[in-house]
């Protein structure tokens, strides 16, 4: 399959997913199960990009390193309910701290 193949037959099942959503009932949706999981999806789905983004390396593989430590500074900094922007700072700055000593 070349590469065109694969974004058209991509942007194909992209576009069905999202018609399939307009002719769901209404009445499934308004379910409180529903509601639930889909109010938690957008966070799984930003937890899963963090963590792979902070903790793979080339290939695939598992590393720990200046991404990794910007994650914990800016956890434990939403864990003292620290504003956005802050964390995002921190973490940004740990990381760029750590590099800067050679810990890549």
């Amino acid at each position: 399959m070349s590469l065109w193949t694969a974004i058209l037959v991509a942007a194909a099942i992209a576009f069905g997913l999202k018609l399939a959503g307009h002719l769901v009932p209404a009445h499934l949706l308004d379910a409180p199960r529903v509601r639930r999981i889909t109010a938690a999806l957008p966070i799984a789905l930003l937890a899963a990009l963090v963590a792979t983004q902070a903790f793979t390396g080339p290939g695939g593989s598992f590393v720990l390193d200046a991404r990794a430590a910007a994650v914990a500074v800016a956890v434990v900094a939403l864990l003292l309910r620290a504003p956005f922007i802050v964390v995002v700072v921190l973490g940004a700055a740990t990381a760029a701290v750590l590099r800067a000593l050679g810990w890549a």
